[in-house]
């Protein structure tokens, strides 16, 4: 069951302990609770921090129009499940409350229905994010546990590769703090990820094709904005709706989501197959691993779907990967080694990696195990290509 977040406004307080004692035997966890309806900006201001995934008003003594209060709260925090709870069940009430957009009118008993309705919402969820992948093509999002740790540069290698064994490919690049992916691969582009944000009326194919550019065979990549242009922050589900369009179209979507997790990212990674997570050996950057991990399990994320790159691994480690993976919690899927003099020297040429040398040849390794694509170039019958950690 798809673990929900739950924001509460209820001030009759015959509503309020019906909702809590049917949510005290759910597995739910409730991060907003407000107990006067008429605070209705203070409430809006906490909805906005935490972004429950499911909203309970009491509608009770609510006398305005509630289309303002809805519009106001998915203007808040997207799309969150909208429940009104009101002690009577007047048909005039029930009527206004869907006319409003309200997604389920409850009224006291609350136990059972309040139970149904939330287990309904948790199953779609659930089956959202745990259904395996979606037609057109696979997704991956890569991100680093800390700032430094490699993912920009991974994922715009794996991109490269994957162009390279005749795929289609769109690297988009959803950093819009940093926005590395257009000067790793040299790629310059009027246009950025949040054109496609601001027009999502006109977003169909001859107009995505404007917005991506070709800085690499068989790769499209669209960019993130400059540094002026990302102030602004988009909701979650216009990305979801971005990527939803995108991904049809290609064999494989590549996105890079910058450093750690951010509201952002967890509204991508709702349209992502596989979570690439990339972390060095440092302390700072294993505790940071080791708290996205459990953050993506508590919030329903498979962890079949999380991929963990140790990046700038040292020949000999001081710490057993087995030791390395019980700390963690999740499996050590590929491990990249450390040659900072050949990425000085790419970066300095502006250039992408040399497939012929060593870190060229594990970002080959890393791509075609990520995907289970055959290279044929690098690939001997009866041989084992890698070993676990790639």
């Amino acid at each position: 069951m798809y673990p929900l977040t739950i924001g509460m406004a209820i001030e009759n307080r015959d509503l309020w302990e019906q909702a809590q004692a049917c949510l005290s035997g759910l597995p739910f966890r409730v991060i907003v609770e407000h107990q006067d309806i008429g605070d209705v900006s203070n409430f809006l201001d906490r909805l906005e921090r935490m972004r429950p995934d499911v909203v309970l008003v009491d509608i009770s003594s609510w006398r305005e129009p509630l289309e303002g209060l809805v519009a106001s709260i998915r203007n808040a925090i997207g799309d969150p499940m909208i429940i009104a709870l009101n002690h009577t069940a007047d048909s005039e009430s029930i009527l206004s409350s869907m006319r409003a957009g309200i997604n389920e009118y409850l009224y006291p008993p609350l136990q059972e229905s309040l139970k149904r309705a939330l287990e309904k919402r948790s199953a779609d969820r659930s089956r959202r994010r745990d259904g395996g992948a979606k037609s057109g093509g696979k997704s991956f999002a890569f991100f680093s546990a800390k700032g430094g740790c490699g993912a920009t540069t991974i994922v715009c290698h794996v991109a490269a590769e994957l162009g390279r064994l005749n795929q289609k490919v769109l690297l988009a690049d959803l950093d819009l703090d940093a926005g590395m992916v257009g000067f790793i691969t040299k790629t310059k582009s009027v246009y950025s990820i949040l054109d496609a944000v601001n027009n999502l009326h006109r977003l169909d194919i001859h107009y995505w094709k404007a917005l991506v550019s070709n800085g690499i065979p068989g790769v499209e990549i669209v960019a993130s904005p400059l540094a002026l242009g990302s102030k602004q922050q988009p909701k979650d589900e216009q990305v979801r709706h971005v990527l939803a369009f995108a991904r049809p179209h290609y064999d494989w979507t590549l996105v890079d989501l910058g450093r750690g997790l951010s509201h952002l990212a967890m509204a991508a990674l709702e349209e992502i197959d596989e979570a690439c997570l990339v972390t060095t050996l440092e302390v700072p950057a294993l505790h940071q691993a080791k708290q996205i991990i459990q953050t993506l399990l508590d919030g329903g994320y498979g962890k079949n779907r999380i991929r963990l790159i140790l990046n700038r691994s040292p020949k000999r480690l001081e710490i057993s990967p087995g030791e390395l993976e019980k700390m963690l919690g999740t499996p050590i899927f590929s491990m990249v080694p450390n040659d900072y003099p050949e990425l000085y020297e790419t970066y300095a040429e502006g250039r992408m990696l040399n497939r012929s040398s060593e870190l060229g040849k594990h970002m080959a390794r890393l791509a075609v195990k990520l995907t289970s694509l055959e290279d044929e170039t690098s690939a001997k019958p009866g041989k084992k290509r890698f070993g676990l950690f790639g």
